[in-house]
């Protein structure tokens, strides 16, 4: 749900609106979609939203990890 409603971001711009209407529902639509992404971490756990965090991290981007065959 978190990534539709930062989606919706990108017809902010498009909408015949006046510009000060469109700068508070970005930031409500920001706001909204954080809260929703956090909450969404809460339920899926600690482990996961960790695991998801890293993978966002720019440190491991270009880290190769390399498996052990037992």
């Amino acid at each position: 749900m978190s990534i539709l409603i930062f989606a919706s971001l990108l017809v902010i711009p498009f909408l015949k609106i006046d510009n000060t209407v469109k700068i508070s529902i970005t930031t409500i639509i920001i706001i909204i979609g954080e809260i929703m992404f956090w909450s969404g971490g809460f339920l899926v756990g600690k482990e996961i939203l960790s695991k998801y965090k890293s993978y966002l991290n720019p440190k491991n981007w270009f880290n190769k990890k390399i498996e052990k065959n037992e």
